[in-house]
């Protein structure tokens, strides 16, 4: 059956602390909406009475153990026509919370889908971590232990942008821990907790040096770790690049080709490529 006009899903952007955060739109919406799934009940009850909203009886628990059904309720509702908020205890739905199922069920039902932007912890720490912003990779938690983790930490390793990771009070020493033994105790990295509340703090500095910061520090509240970009990799030595060339030519492969293909691949000086590849045997192209 299709969906009736005016009916939609609203994702709700609200604070990740500061409660003057959430935007005119943003408390709009919440006033206006038929129905609020939320992932604490509680919480938002809370923000709606520091925004002057009555919460009435529309309030939904949408949580990690029950979000297909309560999505599933909410695209129900939004396609009889009703406006349904999705909000979360802090930031923007769906990003290392519940959000993204409703989203999935709404757009398999031709739902509309709209959004009020609003504070994201990820997005407020990288651009306060002076960290390059231009090339950037959110990893949300990390999987707590195994392979999983494992391989997650060795592809953070070799990544060259900048990563932003999401971590508990609980967990935050070992996971820089395994961070500086996969990275390096060198890498860059800033780590907040408690964003734009009273208590908030932005720690600069190396991941061997969070490790020992964090063991004196007690890692209170919520924290947002932002890891430097990895190093370019040292230059190509001449062995290596007299190496590639000969496998180049005993694969038929020209030598310009060669040349451009090596110095790209090695990230050695073009010139130098061309240099090597004079001393050793091409084949003559075919007619």
């Amino acid at each position: 059956m299709a969906a009736r006009p005016g009916g939609r899903i609203v994702l709700v952007g609200t604070p990740i602390g500061n409660l003057g955060d959430l935007s005119p739109r943003a408390a709009a919406v919440l006033a206006e909406a038929d129905l609020i799934c939320c992932e604490d009940t509680r919480r938002t009850r809370q923000l709606l009475t520091a925004c002057g909203v009555a919460a009435g009886g529309r309030l939904v628990a949408m949580h990690a153990h029950n979000e297909r059904q309560a999505a599933q309720r909410a695209v129900d509702a939004a396609a009889a026509g009703q406006v349904v908020a999705v909000v979360t205890d802090a930031g923007m739905p769906g990003v290392s919370d519940p959000g993204e199922a409703v989203v999935q069920a709404a757009v398999g039902r031709g739902v509309e889908v709209d959004v009020v932007p609003g504070p994201a912890a990820a997005v407020t720490a990288l651009v306060a971590s002076g960290l390059p912003t231009a090339r950037w990779a959110f990893e949300g938690f990390l999987p707590r232990s195994g392979a999983d983790r494992a391989r997650r930490l060795g592809a953070l390793a070799v990544d060259d942008r900048t990563t932003v990771l999401y971590e508990a009070p609980h967990r935050v020493a070992r996971t820089l821990a395994d961070l500086a033994a996969a990275c390096g105790a060198e890498r860059p990295v800033a780590a907040a907790r408690e964003l734009t509340k009273l208590h908030q703090q932005l720690w600069r500095g190396t991941l061997g040096a969070a490790v020992a910061w964090v063991a004196a520090e007690a890692p209170r509240g919520e924290w947002v770790l932002v890891v430097g970009p990895a190093p370019p990799p040292p230059p190509a030595g001449p062995d290596e690049v007299v190496a590639a060339l000969e496998q180049a030519a005993a694969a038929g492969v020209d030598r310009r080709a060669a040349v451009a293909t090596v110095a790209a691949a090695l990230g050695a000086p073009r010139r130098e490529v061309y240099t090597a590849s004079l001393a050793l045997t091409w084949r003559r192209p075919g007619p």
